[in-house]
Order: C-alpha cells, then structure tokens, then sequence
C-alpha cells in the first residue's frame, strides 16, 4: 500500500481537527495576548431577517502584524539580515535595507503617523509606486493599529475616489510620480486632486514622498498636505518613535478592493491573527521559504494581493529576504530583466503570473536569455520553483518552464501553478513544497512534492474545504465541471465579510447556494486524484449547442499548437447552436503576420487540436491573429468581456460602438487594435461569404 503523502494527510488533518491544527499553527507567531481558542462560529442576522454563518479566528488573542515582522526579527539577533531589497530599471536605483534599518524607518513614519492624527482603527489610504516607502507605509500604519487600503498607483481619480469615499481614510500616503515601464513618470498630484474634488469625503491629511523623477508642487498646508522626507527627517531628529499596538486578532489589517459584478469595489477585510498565522504557515509549507537565507522575488505590485502577502508580509514574517521590483518583465531593458534579478540576488523561490511569461516567450521566444546568457553561466542554480497564479497557466507555459528549470536551475526546482483570490489572501490550492512543515513547523524538511499536473492548480491548501457543485448546489462527480465552491469556515488568511457591508457579503458570496457553499465565482474540476482545475470564471463558460464549455480548456487546446504564444476565446453569437467559440490568438513570433485572418493552413491545425483534445462540438467559429490586442486588467488577467463584447457588436454590424473599459485594464490601446482587428475580420469574412453564396447560386 502507498504510503499517504505528507500535503494529503495535512490537508485532511486541518479538515478534521481545524481547533487542534490552527491551535498549533498559532504557536508559530508571536502574541502580545495569546489565544484561548482558535475558532468561533456565530451567525449573523441581516436586514429582513435572514441569518447566516460566520466565524472567527483566535477571537480573543491580541497581535501586532508589524512587531511578527520585523521587531522579533531583530530582537531574536537577525537585524543584520536583509529585508528588503529593492531594484528599479526604470530608474537606475537599487536599495538593501536589513531588519535593523526597516524596523528604525517603521518605528519613526509610525511615530510622524500618529503626531498627524492617525489612530488606532483609522483607515491610511496608500496611492504609491513600488518603492521602499510604500512598505514602510503599510507596516508603520499597522504598526499603531490602523488598517491600511493600498490603492493601485496611478488608478484613474474616479477608482480612487469609490474607495475614498468608502473608506474614509485619515490620512494619504502617496509618492509624486508612478514609472510606468519605459512610459516615463505619470505625475500622482493632479489624479489625487481630482479624485478628493470627486470624493464627498476629504482625507485631512495628504503625505507625499517627493521622487527625484517628478517634484509635486510645493506641498499646500492649509490643504492638509505634508512633505514626507522633511516630516521624517523632523521626527528623526527628535528621537519620535511609535511602539507597536496589538490589535484583537479579529480586527482588520488591511481593506483590499476587489471589481463586484456591479463595477462598484467590495473591499475586503483581513483580519490580524488569522493573517499572520495563515501566511506564516504557507511560507513554509507551499513555497518552502523557511527564513534567513531564502530570497523571494514576487513579481507584482502591492496594489495587489499577491503583493500584500507576498511581496510585503509573509516573506518578512518569515525572516527571509523579499525583492521589491519596479518595473515590467518586458521593456526594463528587455525580456531578460526577471532573470538578472533572480541571478544578482540569488533568488531562491519567485512567483509571478502566466501573463507575464507569454510576454517573454513573445520577446524572447528561443529563450535565449534564460538558457544562453543567464543558464549557460550557471546564474540561476539558485533558484528552486517558479510559481504562478493570477490566471490560468496553461500547460504549454509550464512544460516549457519546468523543462528549463530541470536543464538550469537548483536540483529538483519545479514550476507550481496555485489559485487563489483577494478573498481568500493565500493561495487555496497548489503543490506544497514542505509539506512535513504542516506536521514539523520547526523541521526545514523539503520532502518530495507530489507530482505537477499541467493545467491543474494543484491540491487543496490546509483550511480550504473545496469542491465542485452544479447550479442547484448538489455536488459533481469527480472530474465533471461545475462552480467552484468552498465550505465553511475559510482557512485563516480568508475574509469573513466585506468593510462594513455584511448584506453584499451575504449577497455576492452565500446566498447562490443558500449559505450551504461559499461561492468563488470559478468554474472547474476536481479530478480522481483530488487535483483541482480551474478553468475560467462562471460566466466565461460558452454554451455551444446545450454542451457548456469554459474557455480556459478551449485556450489549452489552443496554446498546444508550438507556433501560438497566447489565446483567449470567447463566444460568438450563432444561430443554430446558440454560441460557437471564438479565439485571438497571438503567434510565437518577431515578425507577427499583419493580416487579422489566420493561414488556412494554421486554422485547420488549431481545429484538429480543439477536436481531438475537446470534441467536434467545440469547433471554432472563427480565428483572429494579432499583437497586442488581448487586453489584461493590471493584475495579469485577461478581459473576455471586452473581447466578448466587440465580437457581438460585429455580428450586428455595430463596429465602432462604444466598449467600455474598466479602470483596471492595463493597456487601453489594446482594446483599439482588438476593435480593429475583429471590423478586418469580419470584413474579409462578409466579403467571402457573399462569394461563396454567388457561387453556390451559380451551381
């Protein structure tokens, strides 16, 4: 009989026993009042009557995130280690802070914080680049007990506005510029003024760190603005510092704003304990980073939540080194900067997203910078796992890196794709590293990981009870499609509702299902082995002929064929089976093919693997090729919607109608090549229709 692997006996104990597992994951932190319990269910009573579950974690233990990551680092006698270091191409800079000099800036900005007002419980509105200051912002903000929303730099003013607005914060920690790639500085003074004018709430105080890129104006004093060097410098100079302020473990963190279906943000809450306990924990087990030593390079931004627990927390909480990087994977010189910065900083464990790596393989579609200027040197042995999450990974990107970590990289390094979401603030799924760690917390054991699957986001993660149901709630067997559910409690680092507006929670999250399931808005599988496959959000599912569909496995079949680097498949109205999928498609090549409709030759090629890998009854209903006309919100995921859109407009002849564009898109102009793109193709494809109906009219 095979003996049961550490990740699966984990998993089931954290399932069996929440109370005894997260009890003992607690004794891995540092409490300034320790808990007596782990978990507590109530239930709350919403307007109208309706009543529905809720639960707590470590209830009436007292903590200080910041004091868990930094103070007890230096005050265990690793000051001298490095934090932080930070690394900008757009700029030319680099920066090292150790412990010792991040806990001296975090003491001092919480000190000049709370002299300008701010509070324990007050909410610190964070508009920064990815620069040093911003992460000393978050954590000297928790560090005196007010909880932090980091809004993306360089948000539009009316994004920034909504979450003003919401959460009335006391304070504003913001930079003078933002550097877009190779875009230059996008000044930060005239979005923030808009967004206060459009706001009905006024911030009192606006903190500006002035960058050398991009001076503000002279700040105005009257306006409740303040220069943030000379305030430190002043605080410096007087000897002000704050102490850390435990909050209960049930108090939040952070407010992270994610889209609602309504385009209104929801902001979720992380609460303290649950937070720091959870990510402790996935430090070690998932990523297998056990503190001095290990180097995580997290290629995103702390607008984001993988930057919040990624960049900013867990590593710190870990004690080991993180990479704060200002730039693009491409374009900051080129598509070999992600390499560079695994080879100069020794980088032991990086996370980025799918997104990111089709951007390379399109620059650099040899790989020649991986294998021939950084590989050939033995510059990234280093490095033990790639892993990626903020979309789906499809198994081209995976086979093709693990084959070059295997030929480059440390012995045994692995690529491993996880899901997760702002919801759940660590990873739900994925292939943990050091699983014996959930067993062992103090052994830095890396056991032999179970097997990747590619395509699969790995398995449960401890705490998150997943499963698969269809519409009515019943669940699936194992390896049929269905919504993505989760039940109830949520691991730890998940939320519990959303900043004051419990009805949505109940509403966006509960009510689907009656409160039985907690629902992710995911569509996939689980498959006999217990792997979990994600493969497009619920409403990206295309009913083609009563037959549902997701994207995400049409996209894998696509991406199979070696001369495709990306794919994104939508639905085209039709009027025998309802729907057809539709894909764009961009090429694995410099030199990419101007005309909008594809070769013959390659669409029969992509139809024969949409056939063979789906079924006939997933055949195309047509192919558009291009660059740089996929657009992607800022995090890396695709937008079908527009996609969507555009195509439908087509089929009615609407070409140059109106898309609206979210305010997270990354790049606008792609939805402009796109739109033309699709009135090209549909204007090649009328054209040939018309003639092969005079033709058949003829015979």
């Amino acid at each position: 009989m095979t003996e049961e692997h550490p990740q699966d006996r984990v998993y089931q104990a954290s399932l069996q026993d929440p109370e005894a597992f997260w009890t003992a994951q607690a004794e891995h932190v540092f409490w300034h009042k320790k808990p007596s319990k782990a978990l507590q269910k109530t239930t709350k009573k919403l307007n109208g009557g309706v009543e529905h579950e809720h639960w707590s974690w470590y209830p009436d233990g007292e903590i200080s995130t910041t004091y868990n990551c930094v103070d007890r680092h230096v005050l265990s006698g690793n000051g001298d280690n490095v934090a932080i270091c930070w690394d900008s191409p757009v700029t030319g800079a680099k920066e090292q802070y150790t412990y010792r000099q991040l806990l001296e800036e975090v003491e001092i900005l919480a000190g000049v914080l709370r002299e300008e007002g701010v509070k324990k419980g007050d909410v610190v509105l964070i508009y920064m680049p990815m620069i040093p200051a911003a992460l000393f912002g978050m954590l000297a903000s928790a560090r005196i007990g007010a909880i932090h929303t980091v809004v993306f730099g360089g948000f539009s003013p009316t994004s920034l506005a909504q979450r003003m607005e919401v959460s009335r914060p006391t304070a504003v920690l913001t930079a003078s510029c933002g550097i877009e790639g190779s875009k230059g500085p996008i000044g930060y003074k005239s979005l923030l003024e808009e967004a206060i004018t459009k706001s009905s709430f006024k911030p009192p105080k606006t903190i500006i760190w002035q960058r050398e890129q991009f001076r503000w104006d002279p700040v105005v004093k009257e306006e409740g603005q303040r220069n943030w060097q000379r305030l430190v410098k002043s605080a410096r100079n007087r000897g002000l510092k704050a102490g850390s302020v435990p909050v209960n473990s049930s108090d939040g963190l952070y407010i992270i704003y994610t889209s609602g279906t309504t385009g209104l943000p929801k902001g979720v809450v992380r609460e303290a304990g649950g937070h720091a306990v959870g990510l402790q924990l996935s430090m070690k087990y998932l990523f297998g980073v056990h503190g001095p030593g290990d180097v995580m390079f997290t290629a995103s931004d702390i607008g984001w939540v993988v930057g919040h627990s990624y960049i900013v927390y867990a590593p710190l909480l870990a004690g080991a080194t993180t990479i704060l990087f200002e730039g693009k994977p491409v374009g900051t010189p080129d598509a070999s900067t992600f390499w560079r910065i695994v080879e100069e900083y020794k980088v032991t464990t990086m996370f980025t997203a799918p997104t990111a790596l089709r951007a390379i393989r399109r620059e650099d579609g040899d790989n020649d910078y991986f294998e021939r200027t950084f590989g050939s040197r033995g510059g990234l042995r280093s490095l033990r796992a790639l892993f990626l999450a903020g979309e789906r990974s499809e198994p081209s990107i995976v086979q093709m890196y693990q084959k070059l970590l295997s030929e480059h990289c440390a012995e045994g390094a692995v690529v491993v794709d996880n899901w997760w979401s702002s919801e759940s603030g660590s990873p739900i799924s994925g292939i943990a590293l050091s699983a014996s760690a959930g067993e062992d917390f103090a052994s830095p054991h890396r056991n032999r990981p179970l097997a990747i699957k590619p395509g699969s986001a790995g398995k449960p993660m401890p705490g998150f009870d997943v499963r698969v149901v269809d519409d009515s709630g019943n669940e699936v067997e194992r390896g049929s499609m269905g919504n993505i559910v989760m039940a109830i409690p949520l691991a730890p680092t998940a939320f519990t509702t959303l900043w004051q507006d419990e009805e949505r929670f109940y509403k966006g999250y509960l009510k689907r299902f009656d409160g039985r399931w907690l629902d992710t808005g995911d569509a996939g599988l689980i498959d006999n082995d217990g792997y979990i496959s994600i493969m497009s959000r619920s409403d990206d599912i295309i009913n083609v002929a009563a037959h549902r569909f997701s994207t995400g496995a049409i996209e894998q079949a696509i991406t199979s064929h070696p001369d495709i680097a990306e794919a994104a498949v939508v639905g085209i109205p039709d009027q025998l089976k309802g729907h057809l999928p539709f894909a764009f498609i961009t090429l694995s090549t410099h030199h990419h093919p101007h005309a909008a409709v594809p070769e013959e030759e390659l669409f029969r090629e992509v139809q024969k693997h949409v056939r063979e890998q789906i079924g006939a009854i997933a055949s195309l209903g047509g192919i558009i090729q291009g660059k740089g006309m996929i657009p992607k919100t800022r995090s890396g995921k695709t937008l079908r919607r527009v996609l969507r859109e555009l195509v439908e407009n087509a089929t009615h002849g609407e070409f140059d109608k109106e898309v609206q564009a979210p305010t997270t898109i990354e790049d606008a102009e792609a939805i402009g090549v796109a739109k033309e793109k699709v009135k090209e193709y549909f204007r090649i494809r009328g054209a040939s229709l018309h003639k092969a109906t005079e033709t058949k009219a003829k015979l």
